[in-house]
């Protein structure tokens, strides 16, 4: 049996990643205001070839440029 995130193509940290900001999304507005700021990040990533580090990359930047990448080959 497959996962549904899995069938939907999701990695599991991006299903996490949607199903807590559905939660954030539907608790009162005090408490959401407080819990979509513990749900903020700024992480960074590179890709090492050859034993270089290359160019550092934000991670919600990268991810929304492979969204548009795949919106665009899908269609």
């Amino acid at each position: 049996m497959v996962f549904a995130w899995k069938a939907a193509g999701l990695s599991y940290n991006r299903y996490l990643a949607v199903a807590a900001r559905a939660v954030r999304r539907s608790l009162k507005e005090d408490k959401r205001l407080i819990a979509e700021r513990r749900g903020e990040m700024d992480i960074r990533f590179s890709k090492w070839e050859n034993g270089k580090q290359g160019e550092q990359r934000h991670l919600a930047d990268a991810n929304a440029a492979a969204a548009v990448e795949s919106a665009g080959g899908s269609a």
